[in-house]
């Protein structure tokens, strides 16, 4: 391998994993609205299990925890970003207690409902 090769693939490897860092500071991208008498967060979770999310409530901050394992490929690896850990901490519009939290996990999508105390839907 030539030094221009061997520099190259130095310096992809140390963007790749600068980039990595990146997307696990900003990395669950999350939608949050009001659905009828709930308050919904929405966050993107592909690639993790549903036994390795952890969520909690403490006041009005909502924590979404995650690790999986990295793939090792067994050719050359050209780039690499999906994070291997997130460490999410949302703020909500008010204060949450845990056991009224509610969160299903399918295709990747997490979504976690929170029932808004005294609000009614109006027709």
């Amino acid at each position: 391998m030539s030094i221009t090769g061997y520099l190259m693939r130095e310096l992809m490897r140390e963007f790749t994993s600068k980039t990595r860092e990146f997307y696990e500071f900003v990395i669950p991208p999350v939608d949050m609205y009001e659905d009828g008498s709930d308050l919904v967060v929405v966050a993107d979770m592909p690639g993790f299990k549903k036994e390795d999310i952890v969520i909690r409530v403490s006041g009005n901050v909502l924590s979404i925890r995650a690790s999986r394992e990295r793939l090792e490929p067994t050719g050359i690896v050209y780039w690499q970003q999906r994070p291997l850990k997130i460490d999410k901490k949302i703020p909500l519009p008010f204060s949450v207690a845990e056991e009224d939290v509610k969160a299903t996990y399918k295709e990747g999508m997490l979504e976690i409902r929170v029932p808004l105390k005294g609000a009614v839907k109006i027709e």
